[in-house]
């Protein structure tokens, strides 16, 4: 799942899990049928505010490296600390997240690593289509949590995929009435949109919009 496949599937709502990809229309979350708004970031729309620049300059004495990702011990350390330190659902590992035990990844993923010296405390993974990345997964040591490094992670992969032309960032999706994911805008709201998957159509991103495409899913519930 590569090049301008992985765009495709992007486009229409689809996102990687494991080897695969799917979507979904709502997900229940404390017993809550929540609707999905898949989103994406039109990249040459971007522009960073007092907050992400803030992240910037926090974070400047940390090093970043973005490479082809290798699974690695040191890195499968750092993902069960994090682990360790959240409050949700989390898959059990980094293979397992990504691989599920299959032997080859179909997906073209890279990984952005941040060091303090030497210690790996953060990592950033995505997927690189032609025209787009996806970003699938984001884990940090606890200990830097003002940092704020996963959605500093965001950022590295935005610019990441600027540098390159690419044309689009899709972070995922956020779901009403489950605040949890709405990090997701943190980048840019406003290069931010969200995706009508009985019409075929992005929208802008507004709140508006979003309870508009709520209402139509729960309707069909």
């Amino acid at each position: 799942m590569r090049g301008i496949k992985l765009d495709l599937y992007l486009s229409k709502g689809y996102f990687r899990m494991h080897q695969e990809v799917f979507t979904c229309y709502a997900v229940l979350f404390e017993e809550t049928v929540c609707p999905v708004h898949w989103l994406r970031i039109v990249l040459a729309d971007v522009r960073y505010g007092k907050e992400q620049l803030r992240l910037f300059r926090i974070n400047e004495n940390f090093s970043v490296t973005i490479k082809p990702l290798l699974i690695t011990d040191e890195m499968e350390a750092l993902y069960a600390t994090y682990k360790g330190g959240i409050n949700f659902d989390a898959p059990e590992s980094v293979e397992a997240c990504l691989l599920d035990g299959a032997a080859y990844n179909v997906f073209d993923t890279y990984a952005v690593e941040i060091r303090d010296e030497k210690t790996l405390i953060a990592v950033g993974i995505f997927d690189n289509g032609a025209q787009s990345i996806a970003g699938i997964m984001n884990f940090y040591h606890p200990t830097y949590r003002r940092h704020s490094l996963g959605k500093y992670l965001m950022l590295l992969k935005i610019n990441h995929a600027r540098h390159q032309q690419k044309t689009y960032y899709y972070p995922g999706y956020l779901a009403s009435k489950y605040t949890k994911f709405n990090y997701k805008l943190f980048a840019c709201e406003a290069a931010t949109e969200v995706f009508d998957a009985h019409r075929d159509q992005w929208y802008p991103f507004a709140w508006e919009t979003v309870n508009v495409l709520a209402a139509e899913i729960l309707s069909e519930e």
